[in-house]
């Protein structure tokens, strides 16, 4: 998990790309540091999620979404015996507990890594 956080934080994403734009950035990233992404990964009906390192998914969030709105998809996915944890990675920084169901769940905020707070 940590070699997966470490890459993630190297990000420097444009503003306002679009959401493949940011798929394709991440994947490239993740390849870069010797990590084998595998990108829209089906962990059953109705439950895809955007890319699996190992056994961590990563969730890619556009502008700043609500826990309200995050937390039913992340228990979701994390219901699935093939995750072990989850990484967010949202453009504005977003709220989600450290623990979900049992397995660590982590935020990436993409303007915060370029020391911007919005």
């Amino acid at each position: 998990m940590e070699e997966i956080l470490q890459a993630l934080r190297t990000l420097r994403v444009p503003v306002g790309q679009g959401e493949v734009d940011i798929h394709t950035l991440i994947k490239l990233c993740l390849e870069k540091h010797g990590l084998n992404p595998r990108h829209e990964v089906r962990l059953g009906p109705h439950r895809r999620i955007d890319f699996m390192c190992g056994r961590v998914g990563i969730e890619i969030k556009r502008g700043r979404p609500t826990l309200k709105a995050l937390l039913p998809q992340v228990e979701k996915y994390l219901q699935s015996e093939e995750l072990s944890a989850l990484i967010l990675v949202v453009e504005r920084t977003a709220a989600l507990p450290r623990m979900v169901l049992g397995k660590p769940c982590h935020v990436i905020s993409l303007n915060k890594l370029w020391g911007i707070s919005l």
